[in-house]
């Protein structure tokens, strides 16, 4: 049971996701609250590769409005908590094919911790974008059909 906090909905639109991995975020604690509080946002983060270590950076965490002067800087690079193994793997994956890191989502696992699902994709051409919302179109026309019980 996982509770999404905050989604990138853009990242199926403009990508394929090949393979996905769950990681931890070293955050504040108003960053955690504000977080809980649904103040968050992905539109256009993207993780890094810094000295080895992975980093989710342009991730939007609005500041905690109960906080104080110590507050959080909203765009702050945050780092991501992975096995050095899976660090590798990926490494590895976006080097040699030149695939790009996205962030799907963060999310409260069963747990309680605040974790992000990050994905190795490939960027969509715009042939592509255009038959994911053809095909979306048609899964919507076929669901009002079989809500309204019509079928042509």
């Amino acid at each position: 049971m996982t509770e999404d906090l905050v989604r990138n909905r853009k990242a199926f639109f403009a990508y394929h996701v090949l393979e996905t991995w769950e990681a931890g975020l070293a955050l504040l604690g108003t960053e955690v609250k504000a977080l809980r509080a649904g103040r968050g946002q992905l539109q256009d983060a993207y993780v890094d590769v810094v000295d080895g270590e992975l980093w989710l950076k342009q991730a939007h965490i609005s500041p905690y409005e109960f906080g104080t002067d110590a507050n959080h800087e909203p765009l702050r690079p945050r780092k991501l908590l992975l096995r050095r193994a899976e660090i590798d793997k990926i490494l590895k994956a976006v080097v040699r094919k030149g695939y790009t890191l996205v962030p799907l989502a963060i999310y409260l696992n069963a747990k309680g911790l605040i974790k992000t699902r990050i994905a190795l994709a490939e960027g969509k051409q715009g042939k592509d974008k255009r038959d994911a919302l053809k095909e979306r179109d048609q899964k919507l026309e076929l669901a009002k059909s079989v809500k309204s019980g019509r079928f042509e």
